[in-house]
Order: C-alpha cells, then sequence, then structure tokens
C-alpha cells in the first residue's frame, strides 16, 4: 500500500495517485438506465420457475467444510451453476460472501475456493455464463459481428448485450443465497476481482441494502470509453477491434451499449460499505479507471492502492486486508467451534 511520502516517486502507467484520487470524468448515465434494469430485473425474477437447488457433495475430500452443488435461475430462468461451502460447526445464521469470476474464467472446483470458509463464512462461488464449464449461454439472438471473447457480444443493442445476462445472473445469486436458511440475509458481502470486481460493484449499485459489503478488486466494467483508449492487455482491447471494423466512422452506438453497463453508474447507485484495490502498473484495468468507478461511489469506501502492482493487484495480501476490514465493520466470519 501507499503512503503519502511516496505517491510521487512511483513509475506509472497511467495518471499520478494525487490526480487519480480527483479523477471524475463526467460520463452521463443514459437517461432511461434505472428504468432499464428494473425492467430487466423484474422480468427475470417473473422467470424464475424453480427456486434454488443445492446437492450435496458427498465425496468431497475436506472434512472441515460441507460442499453444495448449487443451481439457481438467473436471466430467463436459466439454470446458473455455483458452489456453496459452509464451515462444518459453524454457528449460524452465517455472514456470507458471494464470488464473482475474473474473465474467461468459472467457478472451477470447489477445493480452489477455502479462504472464506475457513474464516467462518459461507462462500457462493458463482459460475459466468458461457465462460464457466458447468453454464452455458443461450444466445437470446445470433451475433454475426464480434470479435473474440465476450465483450462484444451483442454490443449492437444493450437488449442483447451479454453483460445484461450475466449481471442478472449475479444479481439472483444473491436473490438466492438470502432465501437460504443457514445465511444471515442481512450480512450478504459481494466481492470479485476484474471482470468479478466489475460484477460485484453492478451488484451492489443494483441491490442496494439488500447487500451488507462489497469487496471490489482491480474492476473491470469501468469508464469503457477510456478503457477501449488506452488499456493495453486484456479484454478491453477487443472493443477496439471491433470498431476497427464495424463502426470505424461512428462508434457511438457500441458506447450507448455499454453505457448501461458501466462501473460509473452503478457505483453512485451503491450504498453498501465498499473496500477497492487498484494496482497502478495494471495494464488490463487502468488505474484511472477504477478510480472513476471509485471517485462516484455513495457509500462508505476505502480503497488500497498497491504501487507496483500488475493485474494482480496485492495478491495474497488483499484478502488480508478484505478481512480485517469486514471485520472492524462488524462482518466478521462465524465462530468455528
Amino acid at each position: 500500500m501507499t503512503s503519502e511520502k511516496t505517491r510521487t516517486l512511483m513509475p506509472l502507467t497511467d495518471l499520478p495517485l494525487d490526480e487519480l484520487r480527483e479523477y471524475r470524468p463526467e460520463v452521463p448515465a443514459p437517461a432511461d438506465f434505472d428504468d432499464f434494469w428494473a425492467r430487466t430485473l423484474a422480468t427475470a425474477r417473473a422467470a424464475a420457475g424453480q427456486p434454488a437447488t443445492y446437492t450435496p457433495v458427498t465425496d468431497s475430500p475436506l472434512a472441515a467444510v460441507d460442499v453444495f452443488d448449487v443451481r439457481f435461475p438467473g436471466w430467463g430462468g436459466q439454470p446458473i451453476a455455483a458452489w456453496l461451502l459452509l464451515p462444518r460447526g459453524a454457528r449460524g445464521p452465517l455472514p456470507a460472501v458471494v464470488q464473482y469470476i475474473g474473465y474467461s474464467g468459472g467457478r472451477g472446483l470447489h477445493t480452489e475456493h477455502l479462504l472464506w470458509s475457513a474464516a467462518g463464512y459461507a462462500h457462493l462461488i458463482v459460475d459466468s455464463r458461457g465462460q464457466g464449464h458447468d453454464t452455458p449461454d443461450p444466445d437470446p439472438v445470433p451475433f454475426p459481428q464480434h470479435v473474440r471473447g465476450f465483450m462484444t457480444r451483442g454490443i449492437e443493442d444493450p437488449e442483447h448485450y451479454y453483460y445484461r445476462r450475466i449481471m442478472t445472473d449475479c444479481v439472483r445469486a444473491v436473490d438466492a443465497l438470502r432465501e437460504h436458511p443457514a445465511i444471515d440475509p442481512a450480512r450478504v458481502i459481494v466481492a470479485g476481482g476484474s471482470q468479478g470486481g466489475g460484477l460485484a460493484l453492478s451488484t451492489a449499485g443494483l441491490l442496494g441494502d439488500a447487500v451488507a459489503a462489497a469487496l471490489v478488486d482491480v474492476p473491470f466494467l469501468c469508464h469503457y470509453r477510456r478503457s477501449a483508449d488506452i488499456a493495453s492487455a486484456g479484454p478491453y482491447p477487443e472493443i477496439a477491434d471491433y470498431l476497427g471494423v464495424h463502426q470505424r466512422e461512428n462508434p457511438d452506438r457500441a458506447f450507448r451499449t455499454l453505457s448501461y453497463f458501466d462501473g460509473l453508474h452503478f457505483a453512485p447507485r451503491a450504498g453498501a460499505p465498499t473496500l477497492f484495490s487498484v494496482a497502478l502498473m495494471d495494464p488490463v484495468c487502468p488505474p484511472s479507471t477504477v478510480f472513476a468507478a471509485y471517485n462516484r461511489y455513495a457509500g462508505e469506501k476505502d480503497i488500497t492502492v498497491w504501487q507496483f502492482g500488475d493485474h494482480a493487484g496485492g495478491r495474497a495480501s488483499q484478502p488480508v486486508e478484505q478481512l480485517r476490514w469486514l471485520g472492524a465493520r462488524g462482518l466478521g466470519g462465524a465462530t468455528l467451534s
């Protein structure tokens, strides 16, 4: 983390830290932003059909964690995969962490995700539709014009853009977990890094008081316009590649679509306490795009700044910061027997 004495001495990939702390670009939200998302979530909830299912994983090699293979209804009522890990012997109802995954990843194996349950939290690890192996993404319309990856799927129209579906899934994950009998619905925390950080931010903005805290690490999906201009690695160049072929003369249509999914517009609508992180040597999610969202965040907020961090941010040190930060706000893990 930085100190006041060292801020201006670091190598930079973006603006100096003092300027980042004041960086507030004027990027207006679409006039119908709130209506768009209210309609989106109402439609998803109406299409839910069956409630979430939690199937015990009886062959797990873990001795201190109860593991469940989860399916909950997401966008269009489609089943979204997740793992639920409950610390065995914890006194409930439990605080819970809902974790969203980075770009091109999925929920993986349940044995990859042991920190939060070891700290006394219920832990829901949400698969990413089309990216993880266990949740397909049935495209509602064909996409004859998109480049590799997911950034430009449906970019011609916000109704059909990929991130409309996955952001809806993330909200529905919290909806489902808050109804689980082992969970304290007043202590549900959303978390993630990179794409997962952007999804935690959007979920906090969409759910308001239903989220107790948000852990937003090196977030993706923020300030798309600047990101497309300056990010030198990662998924943002997919946007530039697409526009270089399909909307060379007038990129406004694509950026209008992206504006419905920009962390800059979710941040002012989020009231839960949040801990961001940013890495000043990050070529994937440039620091100015992270601070653009952070500086707009409406709730109580803190940010951990990693001077020489790349897109991995603080690596294993950031969860330590998160656990301490949560504990200081009365959101520590349950006592384990």
